[in-house]
C-alpha cells in the first residue's frame, strides 16, 4: 500500500505552482549564524569528510551534555548517555522502532506533528491522541488519562508545541510526569524549539523528579539556529535506553554528515546571548505576523513559541472547512498555509477552522503575505 502524500508535500508543491508566499512550512529564508557557516567549511577543509564515530563524534556529544548541564542541571556521560542522529526525525523514529512493540500504544499531544503516527505505526504500535482544544491548547488530567489504558507504553511529547505554538507549563508536566511514574511508561520528548521561548519558560520534562531514568530527550541545532537543512539532530538520556537507540539508529543512516556535526559542536558552544538574541527577533515576527492577521480580518490564537503562528478564519470565510480553504488560498491569495486538521485525529470539531501560519520569514515577506490575505478578505464580504 502506497504511503498517503504528506500535506506539506502537497502545498509546497501548491506554492511552486502558484507562485505563491510559503508560510506553510517551518524553514526560515535567511541562513543561521556566520560562525557555525565558517566552522562547517573549516571542517571540511579540515579533513572531516568521512564517516563519522557512530555515536557521533566526541566534540559533539561533549557539547550537548554541556549544554543539557548548562541549560537545565541534567548531567549526561557523553560516550553513553547522547546519540547522534540525522535530525530529531530520525532520533524519533529510532526511539520508536527500539522501544514499542506490536500491539503497544503511544500517547501524544493533539494536533500532532505529521511524522508521529506513520512512526509509531511502522514499529507495530498505535498512536492515541491526548486532545487539546483552542484556544488555550493545555493539557488536562481528563484529556490524559482519555488516551491511557494497559496496552500504553510511551508517552511522546512535544514542547515547545508545533503546530499549536504551546509551551507547557509546570504544572501539566508534572501532571504527565506522575501518570508516567504511576503507569510505568517511557517518555521520549522532542523538545528541537526548546529555545524559541517568547513568553513562559521551557522545562524538559526529564529534569523533573523521577523523570530522568525514564525519559529520551529529542533536540537538533535546526529550528535554533535556522539550519534547518543540515538535518544535525541527537537523543539523550538514560544509557540503557540510548543503547536500544543506537542499534536501531545503525541500520537506518550508520552515520553521517561529519563536518556539519562539527559545526553543531561549536554551535552549542555560542553564548546563550546570541540564542536569546535570535528568539526575540523570532517574536517581533510573531507580533508582526499577528497584526497583520489581525488586520486582514483573522482571530490570532495565542503563540508562545516555536516558529508557527494559528489563526481562525471563520470571521472571514464563515462556517469553512480549513483543508479545503487552505487548497484554494495559494490560487484566492497567493499565500500558503496547513490546516490544523492535518495535524489531528479528529479533523473536525472546533478545530476545523483554524491554520498555521510560520512567521520564520523575512519581514518583508510577512507583510505582503498580509496584504495579499488582506486583500482576499475583503474580497470575501
Amino acid at each position: 500500500m502506497a504511503a498517503p502524500t504528506s500535506i506539506f508535500s502537497v502545498m509546497t508543491g501548491l506554492a511552486i505552482e502558484t507562485g505563491a508566499i510559503n508560510l506553510g512550512q517551518g524553514f526560515p529564508d535567511e541562513d543561521g549564524p556566520a560562525a557555525i557557516l565558517d566552522a562547517a567549511a573549516q571542517a571540511m577543509r579540515d579533513g572531516h569528510n568521512q564517516y563519522a564515530p557512530p555515536k557521533g563524534v566526541p566534540a559533539l556529544r561533549e557539547a550537548v551534555a554541556a549544554h543539557q548541564s548548562r541549560s537545565y542541571g541534567l548531567s549526561l556521560d557523553p560516550e553513553t548517555e547522547v546519540q547522534v542522529t540525522f535530525g530529531a526525525t530520525e532520533a524519533l523514529a529510532a526511539a520508536l522502532l527500539a522501544l514499542v512493540d506490536h500491539g503497544d500504544e503511544v500517547i501524544a499531544l493533539d494536533p500532532t506533528y505529521d511524522s508521529y503516527r506513520p512512526i509509531v505505526e511502522r514499529a507495530g504500535g498505535s498512536l492515541r491522541p491526548i486532545v487539546l482544544e483552542p484556544p488555550a491548547w493545555r493539557v488536562t488530567e481528563e484529556s490524559v488519562l482519555q488516551a491511557l489504558n494497559p496496552r500504553t507504553r510511551i508517552l511522546l511529547l512535544n514542547s515547545p508545541h508545533n503546530p499549536t505554538g504551546r509551551v507547557l507549563d509546570r504544572s501539566e508536566l508534572e501532571l504527565l510526569a506522575a501518570l508516567c511514574i504511576e503507569h510505568d511508561l517511557i517518555a521520549i520528548t522532542d523538545e528541537v524549539y526548546e529555545h524559541l521561548v517568547f513568553d513562559g519558560e521551557h522545562v524538559p520534562l526529564a529534569s523533573l523528579p523521577g523523570m530522568r531514568e525514564r525519559t529520551l530527550t529529542v533536540s537538533s541545532i535546526g529550528k535554533t539556529y535556522a539550519l534547518t537543512g543540515w538535518k544535525i539532530g541527537w537523543i539523550s538520556g538514560p544509557s540503557e535506553l540510548v543503547a536500544q537507540v543506537h542499534a536501531i539508529k545503525q541500520f537506518l543512516t550508520f552515520s553521517g554528515g561529519t563536518p556539519l556535526q562539527h559545526a553543531a559542536a561549536v554551535a552549542l558552544d555560542l553564548p546563550d546571548a546570541d540564542i536569546r538574541a535570535a528568539a526575540d527577533v523570532l517574536a517581533g515576527k510573531r507580533d508582526r505576523l499577528a497584526t497583520g492577521l489581525q488586520a486582514a480580518g483573522l482571530d490570532v490564537l495565542p503563540s508562545a513559541g516555536t516558529y508557527f503562528l494559528n489563526a481562525d478564519v471563520s470571521p472571514v470565510a464563515g462556517d469553512t472547512n480549513a483543508t479545503e480553504l487552505c487548497l484554494r488560498l495559494p490560487h484566492d491569495a497567493g499565500v500558503v498555509a496547513i490546516p490544523i486538521a492535518a495535524f489531528r485525529a479528529n479533523p473536525g470539531g472546533p478545530a476545523r477552522s483554524i491554520v498555521r501560519f510560520a512567521f520564520c520569514k523575512r519581514d518583508e515577506v510577512l507583510d505582503e503575505a498580509c496584504e495579499r490575505l488582506a486583500a482576499w478578505g475583503a474580497r470575501q464580504r
